[in-house]
């Protein structure tokens, strides 16, 4: 579990301080799941687990509700997922996730945040081939058998599974998200997932020294600044 839960605590550490950044961005990414998928988290499993990862992260109550209706209403914006690649400072691999409805406006905002900090923004797939793009559940339990064996019933191709101090962490493609959740609650009831999401996880990871940290940080918080940047995947070691 450690990887997962210290990749996430990294990027988002400082959109974690903006309260009203955060519901933010739940707002908008709520909105857009429910708009592709369905407004109904019964049929729409990624809402659905949306859903519960904005009310442990204390989001109100009438910005989840406000986001589903308007996507039930069928108008408002239409968001784009837009996914940018390059190198941050120290020549950190960074992947930078948005939401947008206008990716020309949204290209050049982030651009800006690397030239700012001078870094390079590449190409689509110059970094994201050395991270996996990986379904990750983390609940509390200690039989990693049985949830391996629910997981292989329904054809799930599970990449790894971690057991420490009561808690379970499963990875599996992003592809196998509903698969690999719906064999979860299927098996073993209604869970209280600690993790519930897709990530981008780095295959390998480096360390970042103490001349860039200033540097990295200040990317990061240009980054997270932005409206149409919902999360921002790295391979530093901090």
């Amino acid at each position: 579990m450690g990887r997962a839960f210290q990749n996430r605590k990294e990027s988002m550490a400082k959109t974690a301080a903006a309260k009203t950044k955060v519901y933010s961005k739940y707002g908008r990414e709520i909105y857009a799941t429910a708009k592709s998928g369905g407004a109904d988290p019964e049929g729409n499993l990624a809402l659905r687990g949306l859903l519960d990862r904005a009310k442990k992260d204390q989001v109100p109550a009438h910005v989840i509700d406000k986001a589903l209706e308007k996507a039930r209403g069928g108008g408002g914006e239409d968001f784009a997922v837009a996914r940018y690649e390059g190198f941050g400072p120290g020549n950190i691999m960074v992947i930078v996730n948005c939401l947008t409805d206008n990716p020309n406006r949204t290209f050049g905002d982030v651009r800006q945040c690397f030239t700012k900090t001078k870094c390079k923004i590449g190409t689509p797939g110059s970094v994201s081939h050395m991270f996996d793009h990986s379904a990750i559940f983390a609940f509390a339990g200690d039989d990693e058998e049985a949830v391996l064996d629910a997981l292989m019933e329904a054809d799930v191709d599970v990449t790894d599974i971690e057991n420490e101090a009561g808690q379970i962490t499963v990875f599996a493609p992003h592809t196998d998200y509903a698969k690999a959740r719906q064999a979860l609650l299927s098996a073993f009831g209604e869970l209280d997932f600690d993790m519930d999401e897709i990530q981008f996880l780095p295959q390998t990871t480096s360390p970042l020294n103490e001349e860039d940290r200033p540097m990295f940080e200040k990317f990061l918080d240009l980054l997270n600044d932005l409206d149409d940047v919902q999360t921002v995947y790295h391979s530093a070691e901090l």
